[in-house]
């Protein structure tokens, strides 16, 4: 629990708000510490008083005596107003304290509060004011007991010094203060980097479940249609169709699992399944001839478990988007998948459709994937680049780093 009683009253404002001067045109209630403040000064200006009082009976009449009793304790009474009037009362006891030394004691005090509580500029001539109240004194009140170059000094050095440490506690406030913005500013940082953190891994996951999801739902369309357009077909076609379809919504399902897995525990459930990688192109290859698409693949890489597990990825789904965007847009053509690369060079994957035969329906949400597809090879240090070819097909050219 945070002990705010220790803490003086603008502190503990600042922190309820959320500003570093409080609330404006509010002014905070006391804690106990500016209580326990408020009073020792009370007390001290009290004794001053009397010191000066008991000097005041000595050299002058009673009743020069008792109107020096009242202003002094008028003038300590008044302390109270300080946190308010801060500036008012300085000025106030400076000129009483000229005709009245017992509001001495009460003249440093409130000295000290604006020092504490206003910039340079108004405590200078603040001081300077009391400083020439004070000289003053020593001609219109002289205490024999003390010759006038050394009243006039010692007035002179008890205002510098009660102003010096009432700046001492405002530059430690003001430092006090400049440590908790900051501390609240870096608090505010942070969280913004981890919201921004949990944006582009959410941009991620769902780039990641376009990928992923998109192949398995298009063979799952292209089945269905086919038996939709074909409820004729042999009944070894339709069973077939069939077990297509239900393993594909079964990896489907398998993929979304994955997603939410992680969305749901981040760090965790990883290493259930296998990442695709390069070593695995040709099962996607395989599991898109079943479905009934012609793809020719050409690959020159002899080892693809020497290519980096990041880079393999990468390759891997590109290859994924492509082949679900030429199923979709050129059915029935034939696809051609070329790797080419090796440490060093780099690796290129070309994928090129030709023209598709008779009209294609629009797909909603096209182009997509592509533009997922360019950010996931720049974020690798690569490059792709994609558009229709000369022949009126499409083509897809996309170079990844492989380091020596």
């Amino acid at each position: 629990m945070t002990r705010t009683w220790l803490l003086p009253s603008h502190l503990v404002e600042a922190a309820r708000t959320g500003a570093l001067d409080g609330a404006e045109g509010r002014r905070p209630r006391r804690t106990a510490r500016d209580w326990v403040v408020d009073t020792t000064l009370f007390l001290l200006a009290a004794f001053v008083g009397l010191l000066a009082a008991e000097t005041s009976a000595r050299y002058n009449g009673e009743a020069v005596a008792l109107a020096d009793q009242i202003a002094g304790g008028l003038a300590c009474v008044a302390l109270w107003l300080r946190r308010r009037w801060p500036v008012g009362l300085a000025v106030t006891l400076s000129v009483v304290s000229v005709v009245a030394p017992t509001a001495g004691g009460a003249l440093l005090a409130s000295l000290f509060s604006v020092a504490v509580r206003r910039p340079f500029r108004q405590v200078a001539w603040i001081v300077l004011l009391a400083i020439a109240g004070s000289t003053v004194q020593v001609f219109v009140r002289p205490d024999p007991d003390t010759g006038v170059p050394l009243g006039i000094g010692l007035g002179a050095v008890l205002i510098l010094l009660v102003t010096a440490w009432g700046m001492l506690v405002r530059s430690r406030r003001r430092l006090v203060e400049a440590l908790r913005d900051r501390a609240l500013r870096a608090e505010a940082e942070a969280e913004l980097r981890a919201q921004q953190a949990q944006r582009a891994a959410r941009e991620a996951i769902a780039r990641e479940m376009h990928d992923v999801l998109a192949h398995r739902l298009t063979l799952l369309s292209v089945h269905a249609g086919a038996l939709e357009f074909r409820p004729d077909a042999p009944p070894e076609q339709i069973a077939r169709a069939a077990g297509v379809i239900r393993d594909s919504a079964h990896e489907a399902l398998q993929d979304l699992r994955e997603i939410i897995g992680v969305l749901r525990s981040p760090g965790e459930g990883a290493e259930d399944r296998p990442q695709p990688t390069l070593a695995t192109l040709d099962t996607l290859v395989a599991e898109v001839r079943e479905a009934g698409m012609k793809v020719v693949l050409d690959s020159t890489v002899t080892d693809p478990d020497t290519v980096p597990a990041a880079t393999g990825r990468t390759v891997y789904r590109i290859a994924q988007e492509a082949l679900t965007n030429a199923r979709k847009h050129a059915p029935g053509a034939e696809v051609t998948l070329t790797v080419r690369g090796r440490p060093g060079d780099g690796l290129t994957v070309d994928v090129r459709n030709p023209a598709p035969v008779g009209p294609v329906p629009h797909v909603p949400g096209s182009g997509q994937g592509l533009i997922g597809l360019a950010e996931r090879a720049t974020l690798a240090g690569g490059r792709l680049r994609h558009g229709p070819a000369p022949d009126g097909g499409f083509a897809l050219h996309a170079w990844l780093p492989w380091p020596a």
